[in-house]
């Protein structure tokens, strides 16, 4: 995701990414602890995109 893909939604809908993001990292860690995951490199791509929305989340909010 980048972050001007981000930037350009509202609270709410960042509100919304976060938490699927937040699902689809818990899925990936049940995989690697399944050993059925193959890239373990997402794991690192969904948590910095995780930080990115958090931190772009926390501008808005401070914003307003």
């Amino acid at each position: 995701m980048n972050t001007t893909e981000l930037r350009q939604k509202d609270i709410e809908a960042l509100k919304t990414e976060v938490k699927e993001l937040q699902r689809a990292h818990f899925s990936l860690r049940m995989q690697k602890a399944t050993q059925q995951l193959t890239n373990t490199s997402s794991l690192k791509v969904v948590r910095r995109d995780i930080a990115r929305a958090k931190t772009i989340l926390a501008e808005k909010q401070a914003a307003k």
